[in-house]
């Protein structure tokens, strides 16, 4: 696995324009641990780069929103701003939400604000995973991995790009450290969701299972992958069920954030745009070219009590229907598990 700073900007001791400033664009939770871990990585973050004022904002439940990280670093005379996706992989938040929010503040106010790239696939992010399904193997030595099951379970997303890149992730922690066969399932939106994607993987008749969350954080969503494998297991003791944690603040996150300034400021942040829905005639999702980039968060920013959290979900879903939103291993299957059924 990845050695931890091979590439991080206090190894190389890059030198930094003195205007300059960076905001980390997270998601926002209703899940307090899912917020103060956000905030570990950011101060992390600035431990390494302690010359560089960096700030953080949220698209919605938490504050500071956004713009208001945006307003502290102009207050500090900030004039070029690297602002960084806080996110696993490109979908909708960092491919419409992030910009469309960072577009409208940089016009009104007339600050320069770059955006790096999002987290995704390096050898640093595989090792971070690798590093934490290692942690379940060193405790648990008890089969051969050739004999052992991985399961990766990813966010779930409408966007078919992100979706495949966590498909990518489980082949190459499979092949890495040879696991005997390699399953990806999703919390959510997506196919196939945890509980049946679960049940048809055991069908291979492997007796130990590994359960990876590929989570950047804790929340809602860890929790459901978490309950839904209870209920797996339960049905199924004769198998052993390992469960890993989710990444965090895993060194090699760290130094993969580290990169992606690195990238911004050497001219080099290209997001890659081939199979990206929006910008390409990708199988399926035709209709969904040229579709206006704008942020579905913006009116309920920060926005905590719970008849506001309604209306941002309702909010959050005015977009292009999810073409498989009725597949009979997705998002049908999670609404007959939360009426009990199986």
């Amino acid at each position: 696995m990845a050695k931890s700073s091979l590439n991080s900007l206090a190894s190389i001791n890059f030198k930094y324009p003195s205007n300059i400033g960076i905001v980390l664009c997270g998601h926002g939770s209703r899940d307090s641990q899912a917020v103060e871990e956000f905030i570990n990585v950011v101060n992390k973050i600035k431990s390494r780069i302690p010359n560089i004022p960096v700030a953080f904002g949220f698209l919605e439940f938490n504050r500071p929103i956004i713009s208001e990280a945006l307003d502290q670093l102009r207050n500090m005379g900030v004039e070029r701003v690297i602002a960084l996706p806080a996110m696993l992989f490109a979908a909708g938040h960092t491919k419409n939400d992030i910009p469309a929010v960072l577009n409208k503040y940089s016009a009104e106010n007339g600050l320069h604000i770059q955006y790096g790239r999002e987290l995704g696939l390096n050898s640093l992010m595989i090792g971070a995973a690798g590093a934490r399904i290692q942690e379940i193997i060193n405790s648990n030595p008890i089969f051969p991995i050739s004999e052992t099951l991985l399961v990766v379970a990813g966010r779930g997303s409408s966007d078919p790009d992100a979706n495949s890149n966590v498909c990518k992730i489980t082949r190459m922690l499979v092949e890495g450290f040879g696991f005997g066969w390699g399953e990806t399932v999703f919390s959510g939106v997506t196919f196939p969701l945890v509980d049946p994607g679960l049940r048809h993987a055991l069908r291979l008749g492997f007796k130990r299972v590994i359960l990876l969350p590929y989570f950047l954080f804790s929340g809602v969503l860890v929790s459901r992958v978490r309950d839904h494998s209870i209920r797996v297991a339960t049905d199924n003791p004769d198998v052993q069920f390992l469960n890993a944690s989710y990444l965090s603040d895993q060194d090699l996150v760290i130094d993969t954030f580290l990169e992606r300034i690195q990238e911004v400021l050497n001219g080099e942040n290209f997001m890659n745009c081939a199979l990206c829905k929006y910008r390409s005639n990708l199988l399926g999702f035709e209709s969904e070219v040229g579709y206006e980039q704008i942020s579905r968060h913006d009116h309920v920013e920060g926005c905590l009590d719970i008849f506001q959290e309604d209306k941002v979900h309702e909010h959050s879903h005015e977009h292009f229907p999810y073409p498989h939103a009725e597949h009979p291993l997705g998002p049908v299957t999670l609404r007959s598990l939360n009426k009990g059924q199986i």
